[in-house]
């Protein structure tokens, strides 16, 4: 391997004389300069990996050196040396991008630790995370043996999704396999936990019953409102992970206060578990309460249009009595208007804004090519989700929400998993077309593929006929009628899809937020 090659410039270089000899001592290679025309130079004329300067030196000065050695070759690392403790210096420096910035006198493992933290710091962040998580690795495998709680399980997710990001930075592959073995295995357990205790959880009988999509808004959300304005932001399809992922930058505008997950009903499709989110119900006790404005699977007509109805009276019965607004963005346009009008909301108490880009997202992947081939694995489509956030009007929103020092609350109504393993289905015309569960009369299923609720009243669902049965697709599987079936597997296999049970769909944060 060729040796680390440095340039270092300072006017008193022939005091560094034992630093430079206990660098070429640990094989670096250390070129010398005593001005910056001269450091320069050699700059122009060969290829360095690092360069060390002084700040304060004759003719030009280093700060007038660093900017024309990042004028030359922007990416390579520059370490600031100075006397000068001077705030305006610094600033100059960090402005101009430097990688470091040392104050003199600096002793050579200083210098040793700069070199290292800038040069080798993936690798050696690389095999650290990779020894961590082989640790982990043991600890979360005897976990899954023990007979976890609801709040066990969140416990789990969430070092799943710390671990697949650390290993995701450092790039190291092997270990990513086997965390996404630990994950199949982790939603192995979570499916049968999941069909031991549902029909439990949503009937009232268990104590133990996590936080759900109907009891969201009660438990966390209406103990935050006040006179002030708080933004409830619900986005679409929002996974626990994709939070991970925007949460630094909107963490430059808000300090987070409460990082909470909850559980989503089942099915975890917008149609049950947004309603069932603003009405405070579940679906049979919408049905009930509102048979006009609900809308079964099989019904002409949009299944999302009345959650602004569901909220007013979810609010009045909570006998929270203050103005709200609500918006739907389904478009960038409405997008656009609706944070360009963002400041005649502060006069309202709750404002709920629903933003189904990342929905959108996840079925644009399905039938779209080129977002098939931007988001072929959960990475990219982590990189597309806040590639989007960072120049989308929902960024410019909050950022008035921000300016204005209101309240943000932000959540989701369920997840989504990329699906691996088709399950034969045989149901008649009118069974619904969702990938990851289905309802409808005389269903014909692998049953231990499935969870199955044979009496959709029994999971607080709506029946349509008497013989109706709801079964919901396990871990990465996914519903595949026997005919054309070659096709429709390899069409839909490694899509993003939602409506069954896993941790990635049913496991959603809740994020409150303040205004720095």
């Amino acid at each position: 391997m060729d040796k680390i090659k440095i340039l270092w410039a300072d006017d008193e270089i022939d005091l560094l004389k034992p630093h430079i000899l206990f660098l070429q001592e640990k094989n670096y290679d250390v070129t010398t300069a005593t001005n910056g025309d001269d450091a320069l130079d050699l700059f122009e004329s060969d290829n360095f990996d690092i360069v060390f300067l002084d700040e304060n030196m004759p003719g030009m000065s280093g700060l007038e050196t660093l900017g024309k050695i990042k004028n030359t070759k922007n990416q390579v690392p520059v370490i600031m040396i100075t006397k000068s403790e001077e705030e305006f210096i610094m600033e100059e420096a960090i402005g101009s991008k430097i990688s470091d910035y040392l104050i003199k006198p600096v002793n050579p493992n200083q210098i040793l630790l700069s070199i290292k933290k800038n040069l080798d710091n993936k690798r050696l962040v690389s095999e650290k995370t990779t020894s961590d998580y082989q640790q982990e690795f043991r600890e979360i495998g005897m976990t899954l043996g023990d007979r976890l709680d609801v709040n066990q399980w969140k416990e789990v997710y969430k070092k799943l999704v710390y671990w697949e990001l650390e290993l995701e930075n450092s790039k190291n592959e092997s270990m990513s396999e086997i965390l996404n073995m630990q994950k199949t295995e982790a939603n192995q357990q979570f499916s049968k936990f999941v069909e031991k205790n549902y029909v439990d959880w949503v009937s009232g009988k268990s104590e133990d019953a996590p936080v759900m999509s109907h009891t969201l808004f009660k438990k966390k959300v209406a103990p935050e409102l006040s006179a002030d304005t708080t933004f409830l932001i619900v986005i679409d399809n929002l996974r626990y992970d994709q939070w991970k992922v925007i949460q630094p930058i909107i963490s430059e505008r808000f300090r987070v206060e409460k990082e909470e997950l909850y559980y989503s009903i089942l099915p975890t499709a917008t149609q049950y578990a947004r309603n069932a989110l603003f009405a405070g119900l579940m679906p049979l006790e919408i049905e009930r309460r509102f048979p006009n404005l609900w809308l079964n699977d099989d019904d002409e007509g949009g299944k999302n249009m009345h959650e602004e109805e569901f909220m007013a009276d979810q609010l009045k019965r909570l006998g929270k009595d203050g103005k709200m607004s609500y918006n739907k963005i389904t478009n960038h346009a409405a997008g656009r208007k609706l944070a360009d009008n963002m400041s005649n909301l502060m006069s309202n108490s709750l404002n709920v804004i629903v933003y189904n880009f990342v929905d959108m997202l996840s079925h644009a992947r399905t039938d779209m090519e080129v977002i098939r081939e931007l988001a072929d694995d959960e990475a990219a489509y982590r990189s597309l989700t806040l590639s989007w956030f960072e120049h989308s009007p929902l960024k410019d929103m909050m950022d008035v929400i921000a300016d204005k020092k209101a309240k943000m609350i932000i959540t989701t109504d369920h997840g989504t998993i990329r699906v691996k393993n088709p399950s034969k289905v045989i149901g008649d015309r009118n069974t619904n077309t969702n990938l990851r569960y289905k309802q409808g009369k005389n269903l014909n299923y692998e049953a231990k593929e499935v969870l199955e609720v044979r009496n959709p009243h029994d999971a607080y669902l709506p029946k349509v006929n008497v013989s109706q049965t709801y079964i919901f697709a396990k871990e990465d599987m996914f519903f595949a009628y026997p005919n054309n079936y070659n096709h429709y597997v390899n069409y839909y296999r490694d899509t993003f899809q939602h409506g069954g049970i896993s941790l990635e769909e049913m496991i959603i944060p809740i994020i409150t937020l303040k205004a720095k």
